[in-house]
Protein backbone atom coordinates (compact mmCIF):
# COMPACT_ATOMS: atom_id res chain seq x y z
CA UNK A 1 0.00 0.00 0.00
CA UNK A 2 1.38 3.04 -0.63
CA UNK A 3 2.28 5.56 2.32
CA UNK A 4 0.27 8.38 2.78
CA UNK A 5 1.09 12.14 2.01
CA UNK A 6 1.12 14.41 4.30
CA UNK A 7 -1.09 17.66 3.35
CA UNK A 8 1.71 19.52 2.24
CA UNK A 9 2.96 17.22 0.27
CA UNK A 10 -0.70 16.45 -1.33
CA UNK A 11 -0.48 20.23 -1.96
CA UNK A 12 2.80 20.05 -3.88
CA UNK A 13 1.71 17.20 -6.09
CA UNK A 14 -1.65 19.34 -6.59
CA UNK A 15 0.26 22.21 -7.89
CA UNK A 16 2.83 20.23 -10.47
CA UNK A 17 -0.33 18.69 -11.74
CA UNK A 18 -2.22 21.89 -12.39
CA UNK A 19 0.35 23.96 -13.68
CA UNK A 20 1.48 20.95 -16.04
CA UNK A 21 -2.06 20.93 -17.75
CA UNK A 22 -2.17 24.42 -17.91
CA UNK A 23 1.25 25.16 -19.47
CA UNK A 24 2.18 21.53 -20.46
CA UNK A 25 5.42 21.48 -18.03
CA UNK A 26 6.07 20.40 -14.83
CA UNK A 27 6.97 23.70 -12.21
CA UNK A 28 10.69 24.17 -11.59
CA UNK A 29 11.80 23.88 -8.05
CA UNK A 30 12.63 27.55 -8.14
CA UNK A 31 8.84 28.07 -9.13
CA UNK A 32 7.51 25.42 -6.77
CA UNK A 33 9.85 27.33 -3.87
CA UNK A 34 8.65 30.73 -4.95
CA UNK A 35 4.70 29.67 -5.02
CA UNK A 36 5.06 27.97 -1.60
CA UNK A 37 7.49 30.64 -0.03
CA UNK A 38 9.76 28.08 1.00
CA UNK A 39 13.35 29.57 2.56
CA UNK A 40 15.17 27.21 0.25
CA UNK A 41 15.25 25.47 -3.52
CA UNK A 42 16.33 22.46 -1.43
CA UNK A 43 12.96 22.35 0.75
CA UNK A 44 11.14 22.13 -3.06
CA UNK A 45 13.40 19.54 -3.94
CA UNK A 46 12.88 17.73 -0.29
CA UNK A 47 9.01 17.59 -1.41
CA UNK A 48 9.49 16.25 -4.63
CA UNK A 49 11.74 13.32 -3.12
CA UNK A 50 9.21 12.42 -0.62
CA UNK A 51 6.58 12.50 -3.40
CA UNK A 52 8.63 10.35 -5.49
CA UNK A 53 9.31 7.98 -2.48
CA UNK A 54 5.66 7.27 -2.10
CA UNK A 55 4.76 7.04 -5.58
CA UNK A 56 2.88 10.30 -5.98
CA UNK A 57 5.57 11.19 -9.01
CA UNK A 58 8.23 9.80 -11.44
CA UNK A 59 11.16 11.76 -11.94
CA UNK A 60 13.58 10.73 -14.87
CA UNK A 61 16.97 11.25 -13.82
CA UNK A 62 19.26 13.64 -16.46
CA UNK A 63 16.57 15.77 -17.60
CA UNK A 64 15.30 19.00 -16.44
CA UNK A 65 11.82 19.53 -14.86
CA UNK A 66 11.39 15.43 -15.98
CA UNK A 67 8.64 14.83 -13.63
CA UNK A 68 5.64 12.18 -14.70
CA UNK A 69 2.60 11.20 -12.88
CA UNK A 70 1.66 7.56 -12.83
CA UNK A 71 -1.66 8.11 -14.20
CA UNK A 72 -0.01 9.31 -17.30
CA UNK A 73 1.63 5.91 -17.50
CA UNK A 74 -1.75 4.25 -17.87
CA UNK A 75 -2.87 6.44 -20.63
CA UNK A 76 -3.30 4.61 -23.90
CA UNK A 77 -1.06 5.97 -27.20
CA UNK A 78 -1.28 9.71 -27.99
CA UNK A 79 -0.84 10.90 -31.56
CA UNK A 80 -0.20 14.10 -33.10
CA UNK A 81 -2.53 14.76 -36.54
CA UNK A 82 -2.01 17.64 -38.62
CA UNK A 83 -4.10 20.13 -38.59
CA UNK A 84 -5.14 21.35 -41.94
CA UNK A 85 -6.52 24.78 -41.40
CA UNK A 86 -10.27 25.49 -41.57
CA UNK A 87 -13.63 24.30 -43.20
CA UNK A 88 -16.37 25.71 -44.17
CA UNK A 89 -20.01 24.01 -42.38
CA UNK A 90 -21.76 26.31 -44.61
CA UNK A 91 -21.85 26.93 -47.89
CA UNK A 92 -18.69 25.81 -49.91
CA UNK A 93 -15.36 27.23 -50.23
CA UNK A 94 -12.85 27.40 -52.33
CA UNK A 95 -9.88 25.04 -50.90
CA UNK A 96 -9.23 24.05 -47.25
CA UNK A 97 -5.94 26.08 -45.93
CA UNK A 98 -2.75 24.89 -45.55
CA UNK A 99 -1.04 23.06 -42.60
CA UNK A 100 -1.49 25.18 -39.40
CA UNK A 101 0.24 22.54 -36.86
CA UNK A 102 -0.94 19.79 -34.95
CA UNK A 103 -3.53 18.16 -32.10
CA UNK A 104 -2.66 15.83 -30.21
CA UNK A 105 -5.49 13.30 -29.64
CA UNK A 106 -5.71 10.05 -27.38
CA UNK A 107 -6.49 7.23 -29.56
CA UNK A 108 -8.34 4.96 -27.29
CA UNK A 109 -10.35 7.83 -25.94
CA UNK A 110 -11.75 8.92 -29.37
CA UNK A 111 -11.82 5.33 -30.55
CA UNK A 112 -9.28 6.14 -33.45
CA UNK A 113 -6.84 3.53 -34.80
CA UNK A 114 -3.37 4.81 -34.45
CA UNK A 115 -2.57 3.19 -37.72
CA UNK A 116 -5.19 5.15 -39.97
CA UNK A 117 -4.31 8.30 -41.77
CA UNK A 118 -5.69 11.02 -39.96
CA UNK A 119 -5.65 14.85 -40.34
CA UNK A 120 -7.75 17.61 -38.50
CA UNK A 121 -10.08 20.92 -39.72
CA UNK A 122 -11.44 23.77 -37.72
CA UNK A 123 -15.17 24.10 -38.57
CA UNK A 124 -16.46 27.17 -39.75
CA UNK A 125 -19.97 27.95 -39.84
CA UNK A 126 -23.47 25.94 -38.95
CA UNK A 127 -24.58 23.78 -41.63
CA UNK A 128 -23.97 20.76 -39.30
CA UNK A 129 -25.34 21.72 -35.82
CA UNK A 130 -28.10 19.39 -35.56
CA UNK A 131 -25.83 16.56 -36.10
CA UNK A 132 -23.87 18.20 -32.53
CA UNK A 133 -21.05 19.95 -34.55
CA UNK A 134 -20.89 23.60 -34.38
CA UNK A 135 -18.46 26.69 -35.19
CA UNK A 136 -15.28 26.13 -33.72
CA UNK A 137 -15.25 22.75 -33.37
CA UNK A 138 -12.14 20.56 -34.68
CA UNK A 139 -13.41 17.13 -36.44
CA UNK A 140 -10.72 14.43 -36.97
CA UNK A 141 -10.88 12.57 -40.13
CA UNK A 142 -9.69 9.65 -41.70
CA UNK A 143 -8.31 9.24 -45.27
CA UNK A 144 -10.70 5.85 -46.50
CA UNK A 145 -13.59 5.75 -48.57
CA UNK A 146 -16.74 6.94 -47.31
CA UNK A 147 -20.15 4.70 -46.51
CA UNK A 148 -23.59 6.54 -47.24
CA UNK A 149 -24.64 8.64 -43.95
CA UNK A 150 -20.70 9.02 -43.08
CA UNK A 151 -19.77 13.27 -42.44
CA UNK A 152 -17.19 13.88 -44.85
CA UNK A 153 -14.89 16.36 -45.93
CA UNK A 154 -15.57 16.89 -49.75
CA UNK A 155 -14.53 18.66 -52.42
CA UNK A 156 -17.95 19.78 -54.77
CA UNK A 157 -16.92 21.18 -57.82
CA UNK A 158 -13.80 22.95 -56.94
CA UNK A 159 -14.87 23.88 -53.52
CA UNK A 160 -14.69 22.17 -50.06
CA UNK A 161 -17.19 21.71 -47.54
CA UNK A 162 -18.10 19.61 -44.26
CA UNK A 163 -21.61 17.78 -45.08
CA UNK A 164 -23.13 14.42 -44.91
CA UNK A 165 -22.47 12.29 -47.53
CA UNK A 166 -25.72 10.44 -48.83
CA UNK A 167 -26.38 8.42 -51.60
CA UNK A 168 -30.20 8.79 -53.25
CA UNK A 169 -31.09 6.84 -56.37
CA UNK A 170 -27.76 5.83 -57.54
CA UNK A 171 -26.59 9.01 -56.96
CA UNK A 172 -24.46 10.74 -54.34
CA UNK A 173 -24.85 14.63 -53.02
CA UNK A 174 -23.95 16.37 -49.40
CA UNK A 175 -27.02 17.17 -46.81
CA UNK A 176 -26.61 19.86 -44.57
CA UNK A 177 -27.80 18.88 -40.90
CA UNK A 178 -29.63 22.46 -40.55
CA UNK A 179 -32.45 23.24 -42.29
CA UNK A 180 -31.62 26.51 -43.22
CA UNK A 181 -28.82 25.24 -45.55
CA UNK A 182 -29.25 23.56 -49.29
CA UNK A 183 -28.02 20.20 -50.16
CA UNK A 184 -24.82 20.04 -52.27
CA UNK A 185 -25.69 18.30 -55.43
CA UNK A 186 -22.35 17.96 -57.89
CA UNK A 187 -22.86 19.27 -61.30
CA UNK A 188 -19.37 17.68 -62.50
CA UNK A 189 -17.51 16.03 -59.18
CA UNK A 190 -17.66 15.19 -55.88
CA UNK A 191 -14.24 13.82 -54.33
CA UNK A 192 -14.20 12.94 -50.62
CA UNK A 193 -11.03 14.10 -48.87
CA UNK A 194 -11.52 12.61 -45.47
CA UNK A 195 -14.43 10.98 -43.44
CA UNK A 196 -14.65 12.15 -39.57
CA UNK A 197 -14.23 9.50 -37.05
CA UNK A 198 -14.09 12.08 -33.99
CA UNK A 199 -14.85 15.46 -32.63
CA UNK A 200 -12.79 17.46 -30.41
CA UNK A 201 -14.70 20.97 -28.77
CA UNK A 202 -12.46 22.87 -26.81
CA UNK A 203 -14.26 24.35 -22.99
CA UNK A 204 -13.72 27.57 -21.73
Amino acid sequence: MAEALTQKQENVLNFLKAEHRRTGLVPSTREIQAHFGFASQTAAMSHLRALERKGAVIRLPGKARAVMFPEDLEREEIVDVPLYGSIAAGFGEDQVENREGAVSIDVATLGVSSKAKTFALKVRGESMIDAHICDGDTVILEHREPRPGDIVAALIDGETTLKRFVMKEGSYYLHAENAEFPDLIPVQELVVQGVMVALLRKTS
